[in-house]
């Protein structure tokens, strides 16, 4: 694990975990002025059993076993209309087993729109899956009611909470979408556009981890 920080200020801290390493780049080159306490950036690899245990392992770290916890990168939408550089933020994450509710979504959301202006920004279920998702699954996956699907977010956010209560959320920016499909995954390396979207919507993680910080009324 790489990316980690101690700006000035005592809070809990966050992790942040993505699967690519062009994901980390973005992620760890954003702006960080808005950060408060220890933020670590996690690659865990793709796949959501890779997720799993990487984010075990990260809470099992002294330094991190508090952390809140944001899944982040890039996601394929599932809904007409959809495009490139869209972001999407969960409300709850969707897993064979079930499904895990994100923290303070609608507030993420307006920090995600802040920080990223003119970009359209979509809210609601996020479903795991164990392979890159083509044709006709997405259609049936979207007929579900998810937005959006990514191999790791699931994973990440249901082991967080597992290892112990925590606030967790999910945002994603599309590459892959109904009238935009990717002819592999490596095309991502090319996505100039995906990469400057998700490295300017750091701070908005930042403001919503502060959020957490203050009283609820």
């Amino acid at each position: 694990m790489e990316g980690s920080s101690q700006p000035s200020g005592s809070a809990a801290p966050l992790l942040i975990a993505c699967a690519l390493g062009i994901e980390k780049l973005a992620l760890r080159s954003g702006d960080r002025s808005g950060a408060r306490g220890t933020v670590s950036v996690l690659r865990t690899g793709m796949g959501p059993h890779s997720a799993e245990r990487a984010v075990r392992d990260a809470l099992g770290e002294e330094a991190l076993r508090d952390a809140a916890v944001v899944a982040s990168g890039f996601c394929a939408g599932l809904a007409p209309g959809m495009h490139p550089g869209d972001l999407v933020v969960a409300d709850e994450t969707r897993h064979a087993d079930g499904s895990t509710a994100c923290t303070q979504t609608e507030l993420l959301v307006g920090a995600v729109t802040r920080a990223a202006p003119g970009r359209t920004v979509h809210t609601g279920p996020l479903m795991g899956s164990d392979h890159v998702v083509r044709g006709h699954e997405r259609a049936e996956l979207a007929a579900t009611g998810a937005i959006a699907v990514d191999m790791e977010s699931a994973a990440t956010l249901r082991t967080a909470v597992g290892v112990g209560p925590r606030p967790v959320a999910a945002v994603r920016v599309v590459v892959d979408a109904p009238e935009h499909e990717l002819v592999r995954i490596g095309t991502v390396r090319g996505g100039i556009s995906a990469f400057r979207v998700l490295r300017a919507v750091l701070p908005a993680f930042f403001e919503w981890h502060r959020s957490l910080l203050l009283p609820r009324r």
